[in-house]
């Protein structure tokens, strides 16, 4: 691994514990200030040690990589969810409910996903891909979301929703039986809103 790359993956470390575990708070940034607020908080700890797990188990500094892994396993058995080491996931992650989220390992989920209780995000049996997911996606309780996908930017899923096909940016998606589609672009809004 080349120094830049893990250089810059310590920086996405850095401004992902400042968005996830410090919540905004605009001092800066001290591994101390973030510990404390980790182990004072249940979410916030689990975002913590996810985090760090990630680092170590992504770069192999210290050779930490097994320890890492074997952390997570336990992390993940800890607060009921099944989030592969191997997911890129980017900073602003919210799970509102951990129990029951399970994250395939070949998943690329950009910033700000909130993602709730019961969710799947897999693959289909037998199948090779990525499933890749946008910035600002908001992914509802017992939803199933399966295949080599893309779901674009600023997209809401709805609770109970199954999705195994693309969606654009700036969707909206519910129903468990039937995929309903609303698809919120501004200028069609004002198109509508002339007539």
């Amino acid at each position: 691994m080349k120094p830049n790359d893990s250089y810059s993956m310590y920086r996405e470390l850095v401004e992902c514990l400042k968005i996830e575990v410090l919540r905004g708070n605009h001092k800066p940034f001290t591994w101390r200030r973030a510990a404390w607020r980790a182990f004072r908080c249940y979410d916030r700890r689990f975002y913590f040690i996810f985090r760090l797990g990630q680092y170590f188990y992504r770069t192999n500094k210290f050779n930490l990589s097994r320890i890492a892994k074997e952390r997570l396993n336990k992390l993940n058995a800890q607060y009921n969810v099944d989030i592969d080491p191997d997911v890129v996931i980017g900073a602003g992650l919210h799970i509102s409910h951990f129990p029951g989220i399970v994250i395939r390992p070949d998943c690329i989920i950009g910033k700000n996903l909130l993602i709730r209780q019961n969710t799947t995000l897999g693959r289909k049996q037998n199948e090779d891909g990525m499933m890749i997911i946008g910035d600002n996606v908001n992914i509802g309780a017992n939803c199933c979301i399966l295949g080599n996908i893309n779901i674009g930017d600023n997209v809401t899923i709805g609770a109970m929703t199954f999705v195994n096909k693309d969606l654009p940016a700036n969707a909206v998606v519910y129903s468990a039986k039937e995929l309903i589609f609303i698809e919120a672009v501004k200028d069609n809004i004002q198109e509508n809103d002339a007539r």
